[in-house]
Parts: structure tokens; sequence; C-alpha cells
């Protein structure tokens, strides 16, 4: 039996930061990893998907350079060999570079295998014991497959296998209308597939305001993209295309379907009961304010803590526990003002509550709207779908909430995280002066209309 100081299972997001500074301090610890280092950003998330993302957005810039007094002769093609290199290489390099770096640690070990509890102390991996008074869990999520009818019967691809397409789809039907299968939808309608996505619920990325689902609708569909909703019942069925999808009152011929409904977290094979480590019905680890599971000495941070499922939420994690670990600190989830992105083009944008959990809440609440149409830098690069809104409590003068779909509007939405993070009344910030032509001068014109 190997003993170590601290045990980490998985090397996502937070696991390899915070094992540096523990190894900084002097502790030994054990790094292990199944498959590869990074987690799912550098391999099957961020890094790869908005690589191609970029690849994506250059050809659809390079199709409307002629709007812009731009001529390009010939017909724009996409090589989705060179897209599908590129986008693996920056997956190699940050994989690669990640190594490298904790190659450097003294009192790193880095084990490549399938670790899986003994007992709370003590997990087993590669026939051999590792026992730790600590022990850290990051270990992701993967995609979920659904049980829909004739879904065995086919081919279909995952958010991480299509990341292995070298080639054009001719037509890709998208299972799941939220924030993975768009992004996808519309890079490859872009490439140049044609898309059909298919919702069971009533509206694409449900988990936003109505107002925001429907722009984002009407911009998949400008670019060609068929949306479908309401589709309850959906089966699947080998064709002559490749695959017939049955939505009940229609069909839907691809040559490839891409299942995107969802996730699930990597703890199902971890030997989670023999350590006594509580989960809740869908595999989450059940987290404090802390990210302190039910057994002393056990944390999970990450996706696999159901707490946040983005790369900037583990990092995250890894700051809390180390804060209150190693600095003394008093750090809690419950102090993180949620926030993240949709990125397909025009770009989402979300920081704090929806309109609609705004007045969920009990709050008298302001609201304020502006289109992008108004914004200079948007109608100077004839981008101007989209729009800015911003929730506030009436009495407070608390910003509660904003969404910026538009240019850039990834980018502009930090200006209203850093506000609400300080604590900041949207009073205090209506008569800042923003640098012109930007995104982000328009917000001081949106929170006037609070008032």
């Amino acid at each position: 039996m190997r003993r170590f100081d601290a045990i980490f299972i998985g090397a996502g997001q937070a696991g390899p930061f915070l094992a540096a500074r523990m190894a900084e301090r002097g502790m030994k610890v054990a790094m292990i990893e199944r498959k590869f280092l990074g987690g799912t950003c550098v391999n099957a998330g961020c890094m790869p998907t908005k690589t191609l993302v970029a690849s994506a957005r250059a050809a659809y810039v390079s199709r409307r350079g002629a709007e812009l007094g731009v001529k390009i002769a010939g017909e724009v093609a996409v090589d989705m060999e060179v897209v599908r290199r590129r986008a693996h290489q920056v997956t190699m390099d940050a994989r690669n570079g990640l190594a490298d770096w904790l190659g450097t640690l003294e009192g790193v070990a880095v084990v490549y295998g399938h670790a899986r509890f003994e007992a709370a102390d003590r997990v087993v991996v590669n026939g051999e014991t590792l026992a730790a008074s600590r022990i850290f869990l990051n270990v992701g999520a993967r995609p979920v497959i659904p049980d829909l009818p004739g879904i065995n019967d086919i081919d279909y691809l995952t958010s991480t296998s299509i990341l292995d397409l070298d080639t054009l789809p001719r037509h890709l039907a998208v299972i799941g209308g939220s924030y993975i299968g768009l992004e996808f939808a519309q890079m490859y309608r872009r490439f140049g597939s044609k898309v059909t996505v298919i919702e069971r619920g009533a509206r694409v990325a449900s988990r936003e305001d109505g107002d925001i689902s429907e722009a984002i609708q009407e911009i998949l569909e400008a670019e060609g993209i068929d949306v479908r909703t309401g589709a309850e019942r959906i089966a699947f069925a080998r064709g002559e295309e490749g695959t017939r999808i049955s939505l009940g009152d229609a069909d839907v011929d691809a040559s490839h379907v891409l299942v995107a409904t969802g996730r699930k977290p990597n703890t199902d094979d971890l030997g989670l009961d023999g350590a006594g480590v509580a989960v809740d019905p869908r595999g989450y680890i059940l987290v404090d304010d802390t990210l302190a599971t039910n057994v002393p000495g056990i944390w999970a941070l990450g996706d696999c803590n159901g707490r946040g499922a983005f790369t900037h939420t583990s990092y995250n994690d890894f700051e809390i526990v180390a804060a209150n670990l190693l600095d003394g600190d008093d750090r809690k989830v419950s102090s993180r003002i949620p926030a993240y992105a949709l990125y397909i083009d025009p770009p989402l944008g979300r920081a704090g509550m929806t309109e609609r959990e705004a007045t969920s809440s009990a709050r008298r609440i302001l609201v304020s709207r502006r289109a992008m149409a108004r914004v200079g830098r948007a109608k100077e690069r004839d981008e101007t779908r989209g729009f800015m809104k911003v929730i506030a409590d009436a009495d407070t003068r608390e910003i509660l909430g904003a969404a910026i779909l538009g240019i850039e509007g990834d980018e502009a939405i930090h200006g209203v995280i850093d506000a609400m993070n300080a604590g900041t009344r949207y009073t205090d910030l209506q008569w800042s002066v923003p640098i012109h032509p930007t995104v982000s001068e328009l917000i001081p014109t949106l929170l006037r209309g609070l008032a």
C-alpha cells in the first residue's frame, strides 16, 4: 500500500491545480486519471468545440464577404479534415502541456488507471491500493443517451465522437435543442451540412426566458436550420439515407444523428457505496457549501457534484477548497454568481437570475431591454441580431441578472458580472463613461432603462 497526503481521482479543471497547491506545501499527492488529463474542457468540450466554432465562423464571414465589399472568387469550401486536425491539435497541445507541468511538480505522482474505493480512505487502481486522509473526486461527466425507440439500432454520434468526423454530413439531425446541440447545429450548418434540430420540449434553450429562446431560434432559422420543437414522440430506424427519424406526424431522413440530450456524472463505477459517499437520484455526488461530501475527508469538485457544469465553475471549486483548506479562508459555493455562455454566433452571455426566476422570487423587479441594433459596433459589422436585458430589484437597486444575446455578448456580460460580484447598485453604473464603439457602451443606457 502506498500512502499519500491526498489522492485526486480525475484530472479535470479542479484537481490538478489543487494538487499543485498541496504539493507546494510539501504534501505528497497522487493524481489518478483513467483516460486523458484535462477533463472534458480540454478533450471533448470547450477547447476542441470552440476551435470548430472559429472555423465555422470563418466560413460564415467568408460567404458574407460580398456584403461588406470583399469579393471571393469561387465557392467557399470547408476542408473538414483540416478543421478536425486543427481542433485535435489544440486539444493535444493543452493535454500535453498539462502533463509536462504536472511532471515538473515535486510530490505529485500521476497514475493512469481506473480507481475504485476500497474504503473511505483507500482506493484501488491497477491492482494497487493507495491510501490518504483526503480524497478529492474530479471525475466529470459524459453524454447521456435517452431510452428512445430504435436508438440502439442506428449509428449515432455524441458530442465526443462527433469531434472525430473528418467528412461533412449531408444532413445532420441534432436530437436535443439545448446548449451543446445548438452549438453543433450552427457550426455544421456553416460548414455546409443540412441541419435539423429536434427538441422534445416546447422551445429550444428552455432554461432561458422565452424571449431569449425565441430569439435564439430565429437566429438559427435565419441560417437555414430546421428547428422542430414539441417532438414528444421520437423513434429511429435505419433508412436509405442513413437514419429515418419518426416524429409522430412527420419523418426526417438524416445521414448522421447527433444525440445531445444532456450529460451524466462519471460516478457509477467508483465504488462510492464502499466509501459511504451519498449521491442524488441522478448520480451527482451530494456536497455541502464547501464542496465536502457526507464522508469526512472526501470532497467532490467539478461537474460530478451537480453544482456547476462549466470549466469556470470547476476551477472555482478548486479556488474554494484551496482557500478553505490551505489559506484559512471561509469560501462558499453559495456565494458564486451563476454565469455562462451559449456559443452560437452571436453568443449569449448570461449572469445571475433569469427574468422568470426573479419574478418567482417574490421581489419587486425592474426589467430593461435594448436591441443590439442600437449598438454601434454591431451596426458597423452588420451583425445586429439579438438584444440585451437586465433585471434588478426595485427596492434595493441590486442587479439580479442579465443576458446579452448578440455580437461579443460573452465578453460584454463581464461588466455586469463584475458589478454583481462587487455588490454595485445599478444606479451607481448608470453614469459611467464607456469606450466607443464597443458592445459594452450600451450597458449604462440599458441600466438607465430600469428607472
